[in-house]
């Protein structure tokens, strides 16, 4: 208990330096929990891999001295959910300010086991959120739910973020980052192999798109070491949320109530990232260690 105390003191600080205490501009009551302290309850409870609410509102009462009952937390983390996706752009600018070099990549992010996506009923709640069945290639699997897209840097903090229906391909991702990066290297897999955007990429944002060619392609060289090792930074980033942040696991039932959660879990890690730096000046990538 004193354990979940402690850490959202920590996070609270630290958000309380880059951003206000009301983030909603109106409200109709007075909320008991100001919204930075909802947003850092939300974020301890991923860092301590507290993934179900009901868990975590039996030990709320022992820990942290608040009112809030578990249905407004619910509904205000969901109204909050851009908000707090706007923090994790704060910190992650402090990072990646000067950063020249980024890795984009996409990961499978299930809603429900492929033998119920007939009948399921998960994130149906609006046409434009619709899940479907796409394939993972790299894992050789077919799944049900969305891709999650992402960016970010060579030191493993996350830039950009994004959701995608599954069978949406890799290279449609491409046409947002270009509206979100500029004059900087991006280094992908094979999924994002395109003259036509890697030519459009460059005109328009200065974006170099460095992707490996197939063996039977013309000009076939294999990458060096460097760009492989670098390759391996958002590969583990994903591997710890999976791991640590449990982002495979689902408990909501809205797509806004999906969304809330990854971006909950991304913000989370990125704020333990800060804080490594800021507060204990080691590796910012480990993220199993205590921040108190």
């Amino acid at each position: 208990m004193n354990n979940l105390s402690a850490n959202y003191e920590r996070i609270l600080e630290v958000l309380r330096k880059i951003s206000n205490e009301n983030l909603l501009s109106y409200q109709r009551r007075v909320p008991k929990m100001k919204d930075l302290e909802l947003i850092s309850l939300a974020l301890t409870a991923e860092y301590m891999g507290i993934d179900s609410e009901n868990h975590l509102f039996r030990q709320l009462p022992k820990a942290i001295k608040c009112k809030i009952e578990r249905s407004v937390y619910n509904r205000r983390k969901r109204r909050l959910s851009n908000k707090i996706n706007d923090l994790r752009m704060k910190i992650a600018e402090s990072f990646n300010e000067f950063e020249k070099f980024f890795i984009i990549d996409s990961m499978p992010v299930e809603v429900c086991k492929l033998s119920r996506s007939g009948t399921s009923k998960i994130c149906k709640d609006a046409e434009y959120c619709y899940p479907n069945k796409g394939f993972c290639a790299s894992q050789q699997m077919s799944f049900y739910g969305y891709k999650l897209h992402a960016v970010c840097s060579v030191n493993g903090v996350f830039q950009s973020i994004d959701l995608s229906s599954a069978s949406v391909h890799d290279i449609h991702y491409l046409k947002d980052i270009r509206e979100q990066l500029s004059n900087c290297t991006l280094l992908g897999d094979k999924g994002y192999l395109s003259s036509e955007i890697q030519i459009d990429l460059f005109n328009y944002a200065n974006i170099e798109l460095e992707t490996p060619k197939r063996i039977n392609q013309k000009e076939y060289k294999p990458k060096f070491y460097l760009y492989k090792k670098q390759r391996k930074r958002i590969e583990t980033l994903f591997s710890q949320l999976c791991d640590q942040f449990m982002i495979r696991r689902n408990y909501a039932k809205t797509f806004e109530g999906f969304k809330a959660r990854l971006i909950a879990k991304i913000t989370a890690l990125t704020v333990v990232q800060f804080i490594n730096k800021t507060y204990f000046n080691r590796n910012i990538n480990n993220l199993k260690v205590s921040i108190i």
